[in-house]
C-alpha cells in the first residue's frame, strides 16, 4: 500500500516537473537548427507534438494501472518480465546522468554571456560542476525542495519564452520566413530531416510517471500532469520557433548562434537581448538538471526494490533516493571532467550520442506494455470505445518512438546498442546473486522444515 503522507507533488508541481524536464537548454538553439530546412520544420514540429501527446496519454493510462515510482521500468517488468524491466531501467539511468553532464557543459556557454571576460578551462569546469551539484543538493533536501525549485525555475523560464513568442507575433514579418522547403531534395525529405533534429525536444514526457510514488493521487494527477506539461512545452516550442522565424531574417537565422537573442534585438533594438536570453537559458538548464537529477535516481530505485539493481540504490530520504542522486552526480561529474581535460573531440560526444538512443528503449517498452495489457486484459471489463481509443493511442505512441529511433542516426544507434548490451553483464551478476539468495533461503527452510520465503505452500497429501 502506498503511503499517501509521503506524496509531496501536487498537480502543479508534477506538471512543472514534466514541463521543466522537457524544456532544457536546447530550445534556445532550436530555431537556428531547423532554419536550413525552411518553414516545413514547423509542420514537422506539429506532427511530433501529436506523437508526444499520444505518448503522454499512454503514460497517464499506465500510471492509472501502476501508480508506482519507476514509471517505464515498472510497466516493462510487469508486462515482459525481469530482463525487459532491467533493460528499461538501465537505459533510462544511463541516459539521465550522461545527459546531465551535457546540460551542465551547455550552461557554461550561457554563463559566459552573463559574465563576460577571459575564462579559463578550470573556471569553466567549476561552473559546470556547480551546475551539477547545486540541483543534487536540492534533491538531498527532499522532494519538497525539488518541487519548489522546479516550480520557480519553470515559471522563470516559461514566462520570458512565452513573452517572446506572443510579442513576436506583433513584429511578425512573413517576408523573413524564407521558403517553405529550403535546399535540395523532396519536401518529405526536408520534413524528415527537420524532424530528426526536433525529435528529442520531447524527451521528458515520462517525468511524472517516473515519480508517481511521490505524486498525490497518482491515478488522476500523473496523467493530467503529463498531458498538461507536454502541451505547455509544445506551446512554447511552436510559438517560440514561429516568432523567431518571423522576426529574424532567414539568412541571418541560419547562421545564428543565439536565435532568441537575435529575435529580442530585432523587436526592441539594442544588444541587451543576449543577456536576457542567457539568464533565461541558465535558469532553464538548472531547472532541467533539478528534475533530471531526481529522474536519475527513480529508475534504479524501483529496479533495486526487485533485486535488479544493487541494494544501495534503495537508500531513500525525504522521498528522494539519495544514493541514486549521489551516484548520478558523481558519474556526470566524471564525464564533465573528461570533457574538459581529455578534450571535446572524442569520448564525451560519443557518450552524448548514447543518450539519444537510450531514451527510446524505455519508451518503446512502455508503449509495448500498454499494447500487451490491452490485448491480454478482460475485454468484457473494457468498454469497446475506450479499448479502441487506448489501443490506437498506444500504437501511435509506439510509432512515434520508433520514429525517434530512426531519427537518432546510425552512430547513435550503434553506440547506444553497445552501451545497452554492456548492461547484460550487470544483469547477469544481479540475477546470479538473486538466485543464490533464493537457494540459501531454500536450504535453510529445508533444514528447519519450514516453508521458504516466497515459496508456494505444498498441498496436503490426499488419503488413498
Amino acid at each position: 500500500m502506498h503511503d499517501r503522507h509521503n506524496r509531496r507533488f501536487g498537480l502543479g508541481t508534477a506538471t512543472a516537473l514534466v514541463m521543466g524536464n522537457i524544456i532544457g537548454g536546447g530550445i534556445f538553439l532550436l530555431p537556428a537548427s531547423v532554419a536550413p530546412f525552411g518553414t516545413v520544420s514547423l509542420v514537422a514540429f506539429g506532427v511530433l507534438t501529436l506523437g508526444a501527446i499520444s505518448l503522454a496519454l499512454v503514460f497517464g493510462r499506465l500510471a492509472q494501472r501502476h501508480p508506482d515510482t519507476g514509471g517505464p521500468y515498472v510497466y516493462a517488468r510487469e508486462a515482459f518480465g525481469d530482463f525487459a524491466g532491467f533493460l528499461s531501467a538501465w537505459s533510462y539511468w544511463t541516459m539521465t546522468w550522461v545527459s546531465n553532464a551535457a546540460l551542465a557543459v551547455a550552461a557554461v556557454g550561457y554563463v559566459h554571456v552573463l559574465i563576460p571576460g577571459h575564462a579559463s578551462r578550470g573556471m569553466d569546469l567549476v561552473v559546470a560542476l556547480g551546475a551539477l551539484w547545486l540541483p543534487a543538493l536540492a534533491n538531498f533536501a527532499g522532494t519538497r525542495y525539488v518541487g519548489a525549485v522546479q516550480l520557480v525555475s519553470t515559471v522563470l523560464k516559461f514566462v520570458p519564452l512565452l513573452f517572446i513568442a506572443i510579442v513576436g507575433m506583433f513584429f511578425f514579418d512573413p517576408h523573413k520566413l524564407g521558403a517553405f522547403h529550403e535546399g535540395g531534395g523532396s519536401t518529405l525529405g526536408g520534413l524528415s530531416a527537420a524532424a530528426a533534429i526536433l525529435l528529442y525536444s520531447y524527451v521528458g514526457v515520462e517525468s511524472a510517471a517516473m515519480s508517481a510514488g511521490e505524486v498525490r493521487d497518482p491515478e488522476r494527477n500523473v496523467g493530467r500532469a503529463t498531458v498538461l506539461g507536454t502541451i505547455g512545452a509544445a506551446v512554447v516550442y511552436l510559438l517560440g520557433t514561429l516568432s523567431v522565424f518571423g522576426t529574424v531574417a532567414h539568412d541571418k537565422l541560419v547562421a545564428s548562434k543565439a536565435p532568441f537573442s537575435d529575435a529580442v534585438d530585432a523587436m526592441f533594438g539594442g544588444q541587451w537581448g543576449g543577456t536576457v536570453i542567457a539568464a533565461a537559458a541558465v535558469i532553464s538548464i538548472v531547472g532541467a538538471l533539478n528534475g533530471w537529477t531526481l529522474m536519475s535516481a527513480q529508475s534504479p530505485y524501483a529496479a533495486a526494490k526487485d533485486g535488479l539493481f544493487p541494494a544501495a540504490f534503495l537508500t531513500k530520504r525525504r522521498g528522494v533516493p539519495t544514493f541514486g542522486v549521489l551516484a548520478a552526480a558523481v558519474l556526470a561529474s566524471a564525464l564533465t571532467v573528461i570533457n574538459y581535460f581529455i578534450g571535446s573531440g572524442g569520448v564525451f560526444e560519443i557518450l552524448v550520442l548514447i543518450t539519444t538512443f537510450s531514451a527510446t528503449v524505455p519508451y518503446l517498452l512502455a508503449a509495448g506494455a500498454q499494447i500487451y495489457f490491452l490485448l491480454t486484459g478482460r475485454r468484457d471489463k473494457v468498454r469497446p470505445a475506450r479499448f479502441a481509443r487506448d489501443l490506437t493511442l498506444a500504437l501511435v505512441a509506439f510509432g512515434f518512438t520508433f520514429w525517434l529511433v530512426a531519427g537518432a542516426g546510425y552512430a547513435a544507434i550503434y553506440q547506444g546498442v553497445l552501451f545497452l548490451f554492456a548492461g547484460i553483464l550487470v544483469y547477469a551478476v544481479m540475477a546470479a546473486r538473486r538466485s543464490a539468495g533464493r537457494g540459501r533461503r531454500q536450504d535453510a527452510a529445508e533444514e528447519t522444515g519450514e516453508q521458504a520465503p516466497g515459496e508456494a505452500p505444498q498441498p496436503a497429501p490426499v488419503a488413498g
